[in-house]
């Protein structure tokens, strides 16, 4: 049957869900999709017009074959059928026309969604504080860029089209059949129950399959990741369980296997039995159509005419039988979509906020104090993969620290893991807002000066820098877009990286490996000051930045640094204390409080805390202790 190539339509089990049927949309959804659609106002009118005269041309045909045999083939009228027949190909032409047309205005609809989506959802996430990366699940956030915003553009262009394509056919077919014998049509309805049975049976059982098998796919995918980075993959060989990887991954992939072949053979039955059913129908109509045929009360055309238009009655149904599965997929899509988009992140400019002068390089914090916001505050329970977030209030991590670096000095933090001195450091750049007192820069509260500008006037250098799975003149460049090669050999000679660079086969344009694991820590660390040195910032934190690299390392990147401090304000995190001996003013953090401040040779005077963390790292060095 002719017809029954549109029978995968009504097959979207496959790839959606029939639990999102339960679920209830958020107040204002259906709104804010035809907002969100209003750019492609147009091209959606025209692309449904386009639809609704495909659905007429679904008639067309048979009706045209009914004429070609009844009043040109059976009254011997040769000119009426090479007419008639010239019709019937020029219709054919016409639908492959309109059809390449419908597909045009379905791509442009459905990737321009994709992208004003994505760009929106990407560009919305890239706002969001540090807290809300902490928390989020990298793969789940990716997901809503993936997988629910085509879910979303389908609304427009699959499940659009195919609603109103099925209605329209259906009311059309079901006309034409009831016209043309309301004998044979009552038949044709009265099959329905059998043709729909294993529409509903079947298809929820595949649906479950399905939902089965995209879960064990996600774990696998997971543990490639996980597995296949190169801090995975390092793991995996220290503890040699190459083999037992192998062996768990083969189970899951085997169950994959299994299912995939329980799906195929359980949709080869679903489709073998609508074929049989529609068979029989077809079997049906002619023997039902056939004797009424022979006693003249049904012309041979007319009865070719319904066997087609038969054929394109079944297809519609099963598709419609599934539409609230489909509308409600692409719609909570849609409200997934939203759901990012509606949590506001936490820091952002405020209406009135100023830039930071170009000459600010102070920084004051003013008796200031901060917890870390919850999980409400900063994320989404869908992100976390949890039922409900977290509405603890976080401990209080800082509790009145007022200190002041003025421009051009070096003050250093230290103390014990945990004490909070990151957490300082993090609040200079307004990652995170104080939860009383005031940090300044340049004299300016952070809060009420542009992010932007805040960011162009510090710099940062972290123990483990990062690098992008890019070429060492792409990192560099992040800092300075514009830098040119001359700059960027320079800031590689400050940073006493650049005969390094120069001895690589590809040098700048030598790709580092995933976060510059084909680097060492301190060639690493290196390339980050050069990074450093090409933004230029006026102040300059460092965040334990010669932590965990051996003696060789340490001395070349601390000239490194400091070639990177002349001259500019810094605030130095350090665990190793000779490297801060000369700082301006050490602070000792403990407990979210600054317990000891002075020089070092003063803290050592004092006799105090500092003193005893200096006396313990050097208890077996011949260091003197002034």
């Amino acid at each position: 049957m002719s017809g029954m190539g549109r029978m995968p339509v009504g097959a979207n089990w496959r790839r959606q869900d029939a639990s999102v049927v339960g679920q209830k949309l958020a107040k204002g959804t259906l709104r804010r999709i035809v907002a969100f659609a209003r750019p492609y106002r147009l091209h959606i009118t025209l692309f449904l017009l386009l639809v609704v005269i495909s659905a007429f041309l679904v008639i067309a045909s048979p009706l045209l074959f009914k004429k070609i045999v009844d009043d040109g083939i059976s009254k011997g009228n040769a000119g009426l059928v090479t007419a008639l027949a010239l019709v019937v190909a020029l219709l054919a032409v016409v639908e492959a026309g309109l059809g390449l047309l419908q597909r045009w205005f379905s791509a442009r609809i459905g990737e321009g969604l994709i992208y004003d989506l994505r760009t929106k959802v990407f560009g919305h996430v890239q706002q969001m504080p540090v807290a809300f990366f902490t928390r989020t699940q990298t793969g789940a956030l990716v997901s809503r860029l993936n997988n629910d915003v085509i879910g979303a553009q389908q609304a427009f262009t699959s499940t659009l089209s195919g609603v109103v394509s099925n209605i329209i056919s259906l009311i059309l077919v079901v006309g034409a059949m009831l016209v043309l014998s309301w004998q044979l049509t009552l038949v044709a309805i009265l099959m329905l129950p059998i043709f729909l049975i294993p529409a509903r049976v079947l298809g929820r059982r595949l649906a479950a399959m399905t939902r089965e098998q995209m879960n064990l796919n996600a774990e696998m995918s997971t543990t490639m990741t996980e597995r296949f980075s190169v801090g995975g993959a390092l793991l995996v060989t220290l503890f040699g369980r190459p083999a037992i990887e192998s062996r768990e991954f083969g189970e899951r992939a085997g169950q994959v296997r299994d299912l995939g072949i329980r799906i195929a053979m359980l949709g080869r039955v679903f489709f073998t039995a609508l074929t049989l059913v529609a068979a029989l129908a077809t079997a049906l109509v002619y023997g039902v159509g056939g004797n009424l045929a022979v006693r003249n009360t049904l012309t041979i055309g007319t009865l070719l005419a319904l066997v087609a238009l038969l054929g394109r009655l079944y297809g519609p149904l099963t598709a419609l039988s599934n539409i609230r599965v489909d509308v409600m997929t692409a719609l909570v899509s849609f409200e997934r979509v939203f759901e990012v988009l509606d949590l506001q992140p936490m820091i952002q400019d405020r209406p009135d906020a100023s830039d930071v002068p170009a000459d600010a390089a102070s920084v004051e914090f003013d008796h200031v104090a901060f917890a870390y916001p919850t999980a409400e505050q900063v994320s989404l329970a869908s992100l976390e993969s949890v039922a409900v977030l977290d509405k603890r209030a976080s401990a209080q991590v800082l509790e009145d620290v007022s200190f002041v670096v003025q421009p051009g000095q070096m003050v250093a933090l230290v103390g014990p893991s945990g004490a909070g001195k990151t957490t300082i450091t993090n609040l200079v750049a307004r990652l995170y807002d104080v939860s009383g007192g005031a940090v300044r820069v340049g004299g300016h509260d952070v809060r009420d000066v542009t992010l932007r500008s805040l960011h162009d006037r510090i710099g940062y250098v972290t123990q483990d820098a990062h690098m992008f799975h890019d070429t060492i003149r792409a990192n560099l460049v992040y800092a300075k877009p514009d830098a040119t090669e001359e700059e960027m050999i320079e800031a590689l000679q400050a940073a006493q990286v650049r005969e390094l660079v120069e001895a690589l086969p590809d040098g700048l344009d030598t790709v580092v490996g995933d976060r510059g694991h084909r680097l060492s820590g301190g060639e690493r660390q290196r390339l980050a000051i050069a990074r450093l040195l090409l933004k230029a910032p006026q102040i300059v934190v460092l965040d334990e930045a010669t932590a965990h690299l051996d003696s060789e390392s340490e001395v070349a990147v601390q000239q490194a640094l400091d070639t990177a401090l002349a001259g500019r304000t810094s605030l130095v995190i350090a665990h190793r204390l000779s490297t801060v001996r000369n700082a301006d003013l050490i602070l000792v953090v403990d407990h979210g409080n600054i317990v000891e401040r002075g020089t070092h040779e003063q803290l050592l005077a004092r006799g105090g805390e500092y003193a005893d963390l200096y006396r313990t790292q050097f208890a077996e060095s011949t260091l003197p202790l002034s």
